[in-house]
């Protein structure tokens, strides 16, 4: 018969191991996993990434279920143009975002043309390839992938459907303390450009910047139980790649 103090000390482990892993989520490193394909191709369904807790400071939404402990941000580092950034969404404050952090405070942002520009600035982009194909929810669209640099020499790769549909904007004004920010899948992505469900984000709600994969596996090919087919769903070519 287990005794009462074997029962109390595994109470006790399983606690400070809780208490251990709230700190490390909240503080260091937390996991995250890609449901939608608004990011491609710089990130897939399937991957399985770390963003860093530290790397803007920290707010409410820095802590699991987003408790009011903390009203504002606390030793708050601003984040650079280009960041692959995880987001609470203003709409609900409680779902999780990934995009890219394209506008600034104070910055102008419109597309002309299916052109981006920033401040007034074309932002250069070069062709890669007319002939690649990705995901679009559930469907398989044709698209130009392109290599853009940011004004701060950041580079990444973004994707337009062939036809350009989303050629002309409004003019975007990111207020004071908020961000604007852009899924890589251009014409696949809820965005900063919803005003609506996404819009501008305030400081307040950066959880992370994403760093690196640390897993990937395709589930159009093999869930986790049909093990069989593991070999091939895994994706170990992406495995350990920086997000940039």
């Amino acid at each position: 018969m287990i005794s009462k103090k074997v029962i109390i000390d595994n109470l006790k482990t399983l606690f400070y191991a809780l208490i251990i892993a709230v700190i490390i989520r909240s503080l260091f490193l937390q996991p995250f996993y890609i449901p939608s394909s608004s990011m491609e191709p710089t990130l897939l369904v399937g991957d399985r990434l770390f963003v860093t807790k530290y790397s803007y400071g920290y707010s409410k939404h820095s802590f699991p279920f987003s408790p009011p402990i903390i009203n504002k941000r606390i030793f708050f580092s601003e984040p650079k143009r280009g960041d692959v950034v995880v987001f609470k969404t203003p709409a609900d404050n409680r779902t999780d975002y990934i995009k890219r952090l394209v506008g600034l405070p104070g910055d102008k942002i419109q597309f002309i043309d299916s052109n981006l520009y920033i401040n007034n600035n074309e932002v250069s982009k070069s062709l890669i390839s007319k002939s690649d194909k990705i995901f679009c929810g559930n469907n398989t669209i044709e698209v130009f992938t392109f290599e853009e640099k940011l004004s701060n020499n950041k580079l990444h790769k973004t994707v337009y459907l062939k036809d350009f549909p989303y050629n002309d904007s409004d003019i975007f004004i990111v207020p004071e303390e908020h961000y604007f920010f852009l899924g890589d899948n251009r014409d696949c992505s809820k965005d900063s450009r919803f005003l609506s469900s996404v819009g501008y984000v305030h400081k307040n709600n950066l959880v992370g910047k994403a760093q690196f994969i640390f897993f990937s596996s395709d589930k159009k090919i093999g869930r986790f139980f049909s093990f069989w087919k593991w070999h091939k769903s895994f994706r170990f070519n992406r495995i350990f790649n920086k997000i940039i």
